[in-house]
């Protein structure tokens, strides 16, 4: 480990046990990294014990355990809090990190939130991964909160197309100096109303090109299975800044953009949940008291029933060739 060792990797965990390995020894490769904090949140599978596997025996790993799960936020707040390193990167428990990633990441001092490029990798080819990485020039740029929240808007035929994906490393001081946490009621979207809690403050953004963050994709992913009451609570932080922030007009009807685009996403799935839970009459009978609702569900219904015919191959996570392909498009060396 490096003198110069500054960051704290949190590892938020849940019946993992398959992957979890990999994580932690890609994250205690890095020399920048001072120390890696899992929690284990309220896993059936043997999650702490594969992940104990991976420790390099340099004393940086630390295991902790929820009896009971309590979701993603509670479980990194908790290891902000008992961890020390004064930046804080987060690894979700079936990706990794390539090689060097924190080098270039850390290069510069002129941040509070700064990501790289991300390269989605099949998960049955993620260990050749490295192997077929491309090396991008930087070509730094800086976020604002409209270019962020505007990012955040999800394209049909795109697979994990949104820069909320980006794992940006975080500035404890900043975080701590205005009271900056994840939102524990929270399951979806955390991440986005975190960053934009911090944007809406004045934290600098900035991203590079170079890609360090393997994200393995799967067909079981839990961010591809979104709950009704998930997408409310996302609309619904939205809804909270716009109440408790003066945002310059641009960020404003951006964040109005965005809540709108999930509240149409709620509309649908409620509507869903209605037809498959008590039957169409009662689905019809509640668009009926809520005509408002109606050209979200429609417009819903239409894309998904046409999806098939627009992208008859599916979307897939590498591109032609066999390269990878990645969040953000980028100038190879």
């Amino acid at each position: 480990m490096a003198q110069t060792a500054s960051t704290c990797v949190i590892i938020a965990a849940k019946n993992a046990a398959d992957t979890i390995e990999t994580a932690v020894r890609s994250a205690l490769r890095e020399q920048e990294v001072a120390e890696v904090i899992v929690v284990d949140d309220g896993s059936t599978d043997g999650t702490a014990d594969a992940a104990k596997r991976g420790d390099d025996a340099s004393g940086r790993l630390h295991v902790v355990r929820f009896d009971v799960n309590k979701g993603p936020s509670a479980a990194r707040n908790h290891a902000i809090d008992i961890s020390s390193a004064p930046l804080i990167a987060i690894l979700d428990a079936d990706d990794f990190f390539f090689e060097e990633r924190f080098r270039r990441m850390l290069a510069e001092d002129d941040w509070e939130f700064v990501a790289d490029n991300i390269a989605f990798v099949d998960a049955d080819a993620a260990a050749l991964a490295s192997e077929k990485l491309d090396d991008f020039d930087e070509d730094p740029l800086f976020l604002d909160l409209t270019t962020f929240v505007d990012g955040n808007i999800s394209k049909r035929g795109v697979r994990r197309g949104e820069i909320g994906f980006l794992k940006p490393v975080m500035r404890r001081s900043f975080l701590d100096k205005h009271g900056l946490r994840y939102r524990e009621d929270m399951r979806l979207g955390e991440d986005y109303d975190l960053y934009i809690r911090a944007l809406a403050l004045g934290a600098r953004y900035k991203v590079i090109h170079s890609c360090g963050y393997g994200a393995v994709v799967r067909s079981n992913s839990l961010s591809g299975s979104h709950r009704t009451g998930d997408l409310q609570r996302l609309y619904e932080a939205d809804r909270a800044l716009l109440a408790t922030s003066e945002l310059p007009r641009p960020a404003a009807a951006a964040v109005r953009r965005h809540e709108r685009h999930v509240r149409g996403k709620y509309e649908l799935r409620r509507f869903l949940d209605i037809k498959s839970q008590t039957g169409p009459v009662a689905a019809i009978a509640h668009v009926l008291k809520h005509p408002g609702a109606f050209p979200a569900i429609a417009g819903g219904i239409l894309a998904d029933k046409t999806e098939r015919w627009r992208n008859p191959a599916g979307v897939s996570v590498t591109i032609e060739g066999e390269r990878l392909r990645y969040l953000l498009p980028a100038q190879a060396k």
